[in-house]
């Protein structure tokens, strides 16, 4: 067996290892996003800002590129086919540069982002008293954060005239109830979600992945043009 045939082996099954993490990952990603979706379904009726339901939808997008996308390159890695090898270079690129553009947007916007997804649950808030399915999801919400409206409890005086909803209610729902929960639902649930999933760690690993995978990818597709050079 010829060096550069050696080299371009080797880089094969390095690509083949790194994708499948990648793969994987994406096959982890996806299903912390179904498990969300899942634990989440007794208050899908909220709009799609509140923080989880949020989460939910990104990992299940996030996870599901990602293992399309280590798919693809593990088969041009198997089949050491460029044109596979070249797509999956681009797939990368587009999806590191889109990665950066979130970032970027999330940390210089992150106050105006928040601002109108508050904005999107409290108008949801008005619609409390017509809309049963929204009712029950905003009491599930409660119950299970242990938090009352989306800022604090006030936010629950212009839609129930001065009044709040049992949910509210801190331990067993009285009609008489004395103690109510302080805390606004957005912030617990960002709160919550901060301390199961760490985007920071996930996304820094995600990305040593990808920038691998996208040399491998490369340095596989100039090893099989080398290669039928020199057939030629």
């Amino acid at each position: 067996m010829s060096v550069s045939r050696r080299c371009l082996c080797c880089v094969k099954y390095l690509m083949f290892v790194f994708n499948l993490i990648f793969w994987l990952g994406g096959c982890g990603l996806f299903g912390v996003g179904v498990w969300l979706s899942f634990k989440q379904a007794e208050f899908s009726s909220l709009p799609l800002s509140f923080p989880s339901l949020s989460a939910a939808n990104v990992l299940l997008v996030a996870g599901g590129i990602t293992m399309v996308t280590g798919f693809l390159g593990c088969l041009g890695a198997l089949k050491e086919q460029r044109c596979l090898l070249f797509t999956f270079f681009v797939i990368l690129v587009i999806l590191i540069l889109t990665e950066i553009t979130l970032v970027l947007i999330l940390y210089y916007l992150h106050d105006q982002v928040e601002l109108h997804a508050k904005g999107d649950l409290k108008d949801g808030m008005k619609k409390y008293n017509s809309e049963r399915e929204l009712q029950k999801s905003w009491d599930n919400v409660q119950k299970m954060f242990k938090c009352c409206g989306v800022n604090n409890k006030t936010d629950w005086y212009e839609v129930l005239n001065g009044t709040l909803p049992l949910s509210c209610c801190i331990g067993a729902e009285k009609e008489t109830c004395k103690v109510w929960n302080e805390q606004g639902c957005y912030e617990r649930a960002k709160t919550l979600l901060g301390k199961h999933i760490h985007p920071i760690p996930v996304g820094v690993c995600i990305g040593i992945v990808q920038i691998l995978a996208m040399v491998f990818s490369m340095q596989m597709y100039c090893q099989i043009l080398h290669a039928e050079k020199n057939l030629d």
